[in-house]
């Protein structure tokens, strides 16, 4: 009598730690519950290996008749809260899990082990033995989770409201099955008595019923609300959680939505404070404004879609090329910027490599795209952005009717030049 009443108070305890994690997934994350019924898998299997009581219809084990009775079901209810998709995840860990445990072993044995100072040495014979039940215990397991599941979606055909009577059955069912398998492997590897094949499944029959009443229990009364949502921050998880999106988000928001890259609002801003940061500490800062040569023609011919993807094309080539403290922006339709902290003729260099790349790129070949660039540099008569700016927008317009594919910088090698009227329609910073 105490055995029964041990069993049935180990059932309950391990099915109400179980739905209480699942009953917080949306709190404390799936992954919770899952890792809960992967880690339980040794111990069920080492008990149902070793460990066994009297009752009066025969041998029983805990681990067979509550713990993998228990999880067959949580991987039922798995499936009925949440999809196909997620309770795959936990059978398929399990099975691969305990096959690399399988191939650990397999390497351990080609130790030279050294014995403890008592002279203790580990029992290999038993992790074999283990290590091969585990082994077939998880694969009826990934064959018992596919079959109550099928089971039981049959069962909705014809006793679609009876909720308690498709759980009971299909448990009953998929057990019986899984005795059958599990004491197979038991007898020869153990040499387990057949009153443990009888004992085992009527254990298994009475928890079918015990867990199938809880478990009709728990979803009609306890899933059918929502659990509310936390006030703050519950734990340093989710603290952590909460800066990483915060971060991401914001990160997100100066971001243009096709390339990825920094976008116009964000060259507006770093860019003021990196000329100011240069004229502050006469570190050099220089401005290069690629323009992808005659890319309305690639629209008009292929459509924007294929337009799209050259500019993802080149901005993910610009990315490449440049160092991790430059930025790279898109400024307009088919114009990208970069700020780099270099000379001028450093940047230059930087163009010419661009240009170089963009021509030679496997993703562009096939429109046979070419770029310009314009390139400035702080300096005494370039002492904000927008002079910054429309002096390198200069020389991008010379670059392009001068017969494009070209990096246009300071003329004749000088540090500087001036601002000259220009027959293109002037572009201030913001517009």
């Amino acid at each position: 009598m105490l055995n029964s009443f041990l069993l049935l108070a180990e059932a309950v305890l391990y099915f109400g730690v179980m739905v209480t994690l699942f009953r917080f997934r949306q709190r404390i994350g799936l992954g919770v519950f899952v890792c809960a019924l992967g880690v339980m898998h040794f111990l069920e299997t080492y008990l149902a290996s070793v460990f066994y009581v009297a009752l009066p219809f025969g041998m029983v084990s805990p681990g067979s008749a509550v713990l993998f009775s228990g999880k067959l079901v949580m991987l039922l209810l798995l499936y009925i809260k949440e999809d196909a998709a997620t309770v795959r995840q936990p059978i398929y860990g399990l099975l691969l899990g305990n096959a690399l445990m399988i191939g650990l072993v397999l390497v351990l044995r080609l130790h030279e082990i050294a014995p403890l100072p008592n002279g203790r040495l580990p029992d290999i014979g038993f992790i074999d033995q283990m290590g091969w039940l585990m082994v077939w215990g998880t694969t009826l397991l990934f064959v018992d989770a596919i079959l109550i599941i099928l089971l039981y979606e049959k069962l909705g055909r014809y006793l679609r409201k009876a909720l308690f009577s498709r759980i009971l059955i299909s448990a009953a069912c998929v057990l019986t099955f899984d005795q059958a398998g599990f004491f197979t492997a038991l007898h020869f590897v153990a040499g387990a008595p057949i009153a443990v094949f009888f004992g085992g499944w009527f254990a298994k029959m009475a928890a079918a019923l015990a867990y199938s009443t809880m478990l009709v229990a728990y979803i009609k009364w306890f899933e059918a609300r929502q659990v509310p949502a936390p006030r703050g921050l519950s734990d340093i998880f989710d603290t952590l959680t909460y800066r990483e999106r915060y971060e991401a988000l914001v990160e997100h928001v100066g971001r243009d939505g096709l390339t990825g890259l920094l976008h116009r609002g964000r060259f507006d801003s770093d860019g003021e404070a990196a000329v100011a940061a240069s004229l502050r500490t006469a570190k050099p800062l220089s401005l290069l404004i690629i323009d992808v040569d005659h890319f309305k023609s690639i629209n008009d011919r292929f459509g924007h879609a294929e337009g799209d993807k050259v500019l993802k094309s080149v901005a993910a080539l610009l990315g490449e090329i440049i160092d991790p403290e430059d930025q790279v922006f898109r400024i307009g339709g088919e114009e990208f910027a970069i700020l780099c902290s270099r000379s001028h003729s450093v940047a230059r260099l930087l163009g010419e490599s661009i240009r170089q790349a963009v021509k030679t790129s496997a993703s562009t070949s096939r429109f046979d795209i070419t770029v310009s660039a314009g390139i400035s540099t702080v300096s005494e008569t370039t002492r904000c952005l927008a002079d910054v700016f429309a002096l390198a927008d200069q020389r991008l317009y010379k670059a392009k009717s001068t017969g494009r594919d070209r990096v246009v910088g300071e003329p004749g090698g000088h540090e500087v030049d001036s601002l000259t009227p220009r027959t293109r329609p002037a572009r201030g910073i913001g517009a």
